[in-house]
């Protein structure tokens, strides 16, 4: 029997919970429920909140007696995020749900983001409508609106209820019976400007053979490539667009944080890089660029994004820190420069055509990169153009196929990336 961890504040809302699991059980559904309140609920869980407090290193008499919901949140939350995972491996539920406000959201995501992708993970919340990013991550948790509170059975919260305990229901009662044949999987960068590239690159591995996931490079874009690069599933990058590292270093609206660019390198993931759309920044509406940036070169791409073109002084600082993060890399790396323009709208006549901030950009990263790590191959063509598309895809093709069957030592003793992940989670990926 597939059975379902009902996770949430049964204390404050036990008749709410209550009703979902008598719901699951019902549909012949198996409940395993773990308590994040941080008074006596209202019925016996399965595992209760001292339990949860354990695994973040407190007792929950101390948060009793504190008195400081925040910090309560904040521990229980951490104590979720360490025990769910491990809960799943020890085979005590196959999928999760749970309801509640800012407060139990913040409670119960970080145990679901913990959880491997693929695990049904199903959060009713208030703020489902809004900013989700900070409850999602880069996992694949189902946010659903509450609409109403989740204060109480009625006509609505009843409905929403039992929407989302079918929901669950159907993600762990039906199966897809399709044979899906296996092949290496590569991830991919895109921009819109530079499509095209990717486009080529794609057709080309598709056509020999590869499954090609394409993360669009608009800052949790990159984040979700770098969070399946960690978990084990992808076999080679074709990391063609890093414009996310122009926002994160000048300022700007897209980028993907300080740890962009570094999990391939870590893990011997095979990688080719390029320096797509590094020509640019990116910001909202015009109106919403700071105005410590007047002076640059703007472009409207439309009503609600604006591109800043990169100056020379900020090139150098990007190519300082891919020199930084390619440097890390265990495993050959490869950085493909196309010397006539980096964007759609970095060549010749086009609105950010730049010799000297690219010249700059160029040359600090052919002067900083370790040759024994990182090959560096230039083009006489622009990232667009199908022949750097076709080549930068081959490279990777010939780097996998000197990493296959190859052992590689990593700081877990001895285990490959891969096969550590498949040992955690029961061989699932």
């Amino acid at each position: 029997m597939k059975t379902i961890a009902i996770a949430g504040t049964f204390d404050t809302k036990g008749e709410e919970y209550l009703y979902i699991k008598n719901l699951l059980e019902s549909l012949e559904l198996g409940t395993f429920t773990i308590h994040t309140g941080v008074f006596e609920p209202t019925f016996t869980p399965d595992i209760s909140n001292r339990e949860v407090a354990a695994a973040a290193g407190v007792s929950i008499d101390e948060l009793v007696a504190k008195k400081d919901r925040a910090l309560a949140t904040e521990l229980l939350a951490k104590g979720m995020e360490k025990l769910v995972p491990e809960l799943y491996k020890q085979g005590k539920f196959d999928g999760i749900i749970s309801f509640g406000g800012t407060g139990g959201t913040s409670l119960v995501t970080p145990g679901m983001r913990a959880l491997p992708i693929g695990v049904p993970k199903v959060m009713v919340s208030t703020v489902a409508s809004g900013n989700t990013a900070p409850y999602v991550g880069t996992s694949d948790i189902v946010m659903m609106p509450s609409v109403v509170d989740v204060a109480g059975l009625n006509s609505i919260s009843t409905k929403i209820f039992t929407n989302a305990a079918f929901a669950i229901a159907g993600m762990l009662k039906f199966e897809n019976k399709q044979v899906i044949e296996k092949k290496p999987l590569v991830a991919t960068t895109m921009f819109g400007v530079t499509t095209p590239c990717v486009t080529a690159a794609r057709n080309y591995l598709e056509a020999r053979g590869y499954e090609v996931l394409v993360f669009h490079a608009t800052g949790v874009g990159g984040q979700s490539m770098e969070a399946l690069i960690e978990a084990g599933f992808i076999e080679g990058v074709l990391d063609l667009t890093t414009t996310e590292w122009a926002d994160e270093i000048i300022g700007g609206v897209l980028n993907a944080g300080p740890h962009r660019l570094e999990a391939a390198g870590k893990h011997h993931i095979p990688q080719v890089v390029s320096v797509g759309a590094l020509d640019m920044c990116n910001f909202g509406p015009y109106d919403t660029v700071p105005e410590k940036f007047a002076g640059h070169k703007f472009y409207k791409h439309n009503p609600t994004v604006t591109l800043m073109r990169t100056t020379v002084e900020e090139n150098e600082a990007i190519g300082k820190k891919l020199v930084e993060k390619l440097n890390m890399a265990k495993e050959k790396t490869v950085l493909m420069l196309p010397l006539k323009g980096i964007s759609g709208i970095d060549v010749a006549g086009e609105a950010f055509y730049g010799v000297e901030e690219d010249q700059m950009l160029f040359d600090t990263l052919r002067n900083g990169v370790n040759r024994n790590v990182v090959e560096v191959i230039e083009m006489d063509c622009a990232i667009n153009d199908v022949e750097f598309a076709e080549a930068a895809a081959q490279k990777l093709i010939d780097l996998m196929s000197n990493n296959t069957n190859t052992e590689h030592l990593n700081n877990d003793g001895g285990v490959t990336h891969e096969q550590k992940y498949k040992n955690r989670n029961h061989g699932e990926v």
